[in-house]
């Protein structure tokens, strides 16, 4: 029903609007904008949008460069959707897009921080089962882990997040 793709430069000013519309504070949009400048923290197509029947991006969600231990990893974070249009299917229809993308690019494991009866739809699973932490308190269950390639091992260890995060 939402046609997702790959963010566009000429995206930016869009998703910063869809961001900053999502939460209440523009923190969240400054974070996307400071992840977009971090070049060890970007990587190309996946920043995901969805699109309404007009063209108009309507979510987005982002996958970022992160470490579990030594081993590289995804960081999904923020995923935003416009409040008018929020629980429509936009949410998911643009994480799955974010996800088949990494996996497609063969990245093989992404950490969420959220909400823990959202992201198990998606196939995450509570991070400390598979020994994946972080150095920060965070509510029990939130911090939630999906592997991306059956065949390899879910890394151990401390999340180490891009410096725009500020943990």
């Amino acid at each position: 029903m939402w046609t997702t793709r790959p963010e566009e430069p000429q995206d930016a000013d869009a998703v910063r609007a869809v961001v900053a519309a999502a939460f209440p504070t523009p923190a969240e949009a400054d974070l996307v904008d400071a992840l977009r400048r971090g070049p060890d923290a970007w990587i190309e197509g996946l920043s995901t949008v969805a699109e309404d029947d007009e063209g108009r991006v309507v979510g987005h969600a982002l996958l970022t460069r992160c470490h579990v231990g030594d081993e590289p990893a995804l960081a999904l974070a923020p995923c935003s959707v416009l409040p008018d249009h929020q629980r429509r299917g936009v949410g998911t229809a643009v994480i799955r897009a974010a996800l088949d993308a990494a996996q497609d690019l063969g990245e093989t494991l992404v950490v969420v921080l959220g909400h823990p009866d959202y992201y198990p739809r998606f196939g995450f699973t509570p991070a400390a089962a598979s020994g994946v932490r972080v150095s920060f308190e965070v509510p029990a269950g939130a911090l939630m882990v999906l592997p991306l390639d059956a065949t390899r091992a879910v890394p151990r260890g401390t999340v180490r997040y891009p410096a725009a995060f500020g943990v």
